[in-house]
């Protein structure tokens, strides 16, 4: 039997969902464990990887060229779930480091090493039952931990949501809870996103009443908020790595919005003036920015007006009505 079959018997044994009983997830496992066709299951290591490690090591030790887009697959149809059943944990020199970060790593647990190195012994059965009758000890200690490090967005209404750490998320709380006060009043928040929960607020009611239609290719800015009584929606990028308001993405939005009811106000938010002048060059013009670190003002990127939608004629139309 080859090292793939003996990975998948383990998953199995384990009770990993059949989607996870796979080549790609056997292979993950494999890598993890660093084990080549030849070594002995004994010799089980951990080494943290990335999931650019992981597909390094398929592709040297078994031939297994993926593709590179394979990398997200990995990541959400095999690592995501190797956590929940408490085979690898995220990121355990800083469990802090958000989920989208190039730096990302991926331990085996240290209660699954030793079932993993009885594999094929006699006591692999004993260890499998006592690995499965801790499990649900395991990931609740687990989920706790996590639970610890997330970071709290107080909405509007008073309720709390809680998004995966990092300074993204750091950003977009700062951009509910500081920005919309001072610069969208009685403003609703409609959409904020996060890279570990996808969509952790999401009113797709109400983005499709103003004619916000989103389909799965369409990618909304990662917070926007509504102010019913102008019928301004606010489309934010918070950036602390990449992703201003550029040329390409403002028209990219407004192709998007074609038939959005809302005048759009196009904002990117950073951290801190360093972010800002890191990405500064490539921020489109007639679009606004706001910096975390200094709530109170708004930096305007030329055009008639501050801090306002554009018309579709045009500001040459806007400047008109401004002047009237």
């Amino acid at each position: 039997m080859s090292k793939i079959d003996e990975a998948r018997d383990i998953l199995t044994s384990l009770g990993l969902p059949r989607s996870q009983q796979n080549e790609r997830s056997a292979l993950t496992l494999l890598a993890l464990a660093d084990i080549g066709p030849h070594t002995p299951w004994k010799n089980v290591k951990r080494p943290m990887v990335r999931i650019w490690d992981i597909m390094s090591f398929m592709r040297k030790r078994y031939d297994k060229n993926y593709a590179a887009n394979t990398r997200e697959t990995i990541r959400r149809q095999t690592i995501h779930q190797f956590e929940q059943a408490r085979i690898v944990n995220r990121n355990p020199d800083d469990p802090s480091r958000p989920t989208n970060s190039g730096k990302t790593v991926y331990q085996l647990t240290d209660e699954v090493v030793p079932l993993l190195k009885a594999f094929k012994t006699s006591t692999f059965e004993n260890k499998l039952k006592s690995f499965i009758t801790r499990f649900s000890s395991l990931e609740e200690d687990y989920r706790r931990s996590r639970e610890g490090l997330k970071v709290p967005l107080t909405l509007p209404d008073g309720s709390i949501v809680y998004l995966s750490p990092g300074e993204h998320n750091v950003l977009q709380v700062a951009i509910v809870e500081k920005l919309g006060p001072r610069f969208a009043p009685g403003a609703v928040v409609l959409y904020v996103g996060d890279t570990a929960l996808k969509n952790v607020v999401y009113s797709e009611a109400q983005l499709k009443k103003i004619g916000v239609l989103i389909t799965e290719h369409d990618k909304l800015p990662d917070v926007v908020l509504y102010r019913p009584d102008m019928n301004w929606l606010y489309l934010i990028e918070a950036v602390t790595s990449h992703g201003p308001v550029s040329p390409k993405r403002h028209r990219e939005l407004e192709e998007m919005l074609a038939r959005c009811a809302a005048d759009r106000v196009y904002i990117t938010a950073f951290l801190d003036i360093r972010g800002f002048r890191k990405h500064a060059a490539d921020i489109a013009w007639e679009t606004e920015v706001w910096i975390a670190d200094n709530p109170d003002h708004m930096i305007h990127f030329n055009g008639p007006k501050f801090l306002g939608p554009y018309k579709s004629n045009g500001p040459e139309a806007d400047e008109a009505v401004h002047q009237a």
